[in-house]
């Protein structure tokens, strides 16, 4: 057992001062509340916290198309409707919208995992975490589900470098397609996706036949699960299943997407889970004392997200954090009782006995066929994955200097609102 894990943090506050629009679900305003939560129960005093490089767009390019890249950085709002063609065929639009600098939020929230990834992979810490990280549905060459650039692809590529076997886990309500789809047909990595699965629900994908190809086959393993799933169903399932990959697998590093829209109550979920039965599997999962990258996703009810990090960062630290939420500047969010847990919800659980019992089954079958036989070696890392480092020192020091500015605190006006409908009118939601 290690004496104190070192955790290193990763956050730039003008990742939450981008704007998707009024009637968007997702709020990067949720990461700006989430580090004030963290910055007033002191978390701060017990890790290192960095603020991320922005990714270069050859960082960038290690997973997607470099076409795709120089059309994000290429593309704003005011200059949108001259590639209607091209917005097409990237997938933006109603889902992934351009606006103002979006492609400076995709580099800080990729620069923060790739980041997070390399002081891993140097030992400078046990365990990094980037709540602005965990954009899972990207893919190659197009945008998908609010995410632009698959931070988690990039990250894992990066650890691919001084591990022979990553595991990759999402606890988000939605499937981890993009993730997933990145090394389906390769046993370097292990993708474990619990979701809800069926009635259309986005992304549509995640069946628990959909188990890998060629090298990959078995090396993904999907949890599809219906609406209402509660903490003791969700727990007993995650814990047996996560703990039979990892005796099999022996990963070397672990990546853990911590989706917040699997939360009772969240604006777009249907789960039953309450902060301590979410919190619980990166509990379980810190554990294993495997270096652990830790990010985001989805969440779009963002007082309970700020809750559920902050709750999960505490969860990282060993920390024991009181009930009531000290004052910080987003305190008025967190009305009328100023609790930091919530409580699990009451969506009727459609998730039978019957219907968990023959999901962790076939589950458990996967797993038997790849049982004791490893693709990569333990101590090994193939000589043929390489993948060239960007120079930094060939870069313009007064500019890396500049791309930063301060910290902003930045309070949309158009983001504050009363009630449950996130200052959006009804109808649009």
């Amino acid at each position: 057992m290690r004496s104190k894990d070192r955790i290193s943090y990763f956050y730039d506050g003008d990742v939450g001062s981008v704007y998707f629009g009024p009637n968007h679900p997702m709020k990067p305003h949720r990461l700006c509340m989430t580090h004030h939560l963290v910055l007033s129960y002191d978390l701060h005093k017990k890790m290192e916290i960095y603020r991320p490089h922005k990714a270069y767009p050859v960082e960038l390019a290690q997973f997607h198309s470099a076409d795709y890249v120089e059309f994000l950085h290429r593309i704003t709002p005011d200059t949108q409707d001259l590639y209607l063609n091209d917005l097409a065929k990237y997938n933006l639009g109603e889902d992934c919208p351009v606006f103002e600098n979006l492609f400076e939020f995709c580099q800080i929230y990729a620069g923060g995992t790739l980041d997070a990834a390399r002081r891993l992979n140097n030992k400078l810490c046990d365990i990094a975490i980037n709540w602005a990280g965990g954009l899972h549905h990207a893919k190659k060459c197009s945008a998908s589900g609010f995410c632009y650039i698959n931070d988690l692809v990039l990250g894992i590529l990066e650890l691919l470098k001084y591990h022979a076997r990553v595991l990759y886990i999402d606890i988000d309500v939605h499937h981890g397609d993009g993730v997933e789809e990145a090394f389906y047909f390769t046993d370097r990595v292990m993708t474990v996706s619990f979701h809800k699965y069926g009635d259309l629900f986005f992304p549509g994908t995640g069946d628990v036949k959909e188990i890998g190809e060629r090298e990959g086959k078995y090396y993904a393993i999907n949890v599809p699960l219906k609406d209402g799933i509660d903490d003791s169903s969700f727990n007993r399932l995650f814990k047996i299943i996560i703990d039979k990959v990892v005796e099999t697998y022996q990963p070397g590093a672990i990546v853990l997407q911590c989706g917040a829209d699997s939360l009772a109550g969240d604006r777009l979920g249907c789960f039953n889970l309450s902060i301590d039965g979410h919190a619980e599997c990166v509990k379980f999962v810190k554990k294993f004392n495997i270096p652990l990258l830790v990010t985001g996703g989805g969440g779009y009810t963002k007082e309970n997200v700020a809750r559920c990090w902050t709750v999960e960062t505490g969860v990282l630290l060993d920390a024991e954090l009181p009930n009531e939420i000290p004052d910080n500047d987003y305190i008025k969010y967190f009305g009328p009782d100023y609790s930091l847990k919530i409580p699990h919800g009451h969506i009727e659980n459609l998730n039978s006995k019957s219907y968990i019992s023959t999901i962790k089954m076939q589950v458990m079958e996967s797993l038997r066929s790849i049982q004791h036989a490893p693709g990569v070696q333990m101590h090994e890392v193939p000589p043929d994955f390489y993948i060239p480092d960007v120079d930094e020192d060939g870069q313009n020091p007064d500019e890396r200097v500049d791309q930063h500015t301060q910290d902003k605190q930045i309070q949309r006006d158009d983001e504050y609102y009363e009630g449950d409908n996130d200052n959006d009118n009804p109808d649009d939601v």
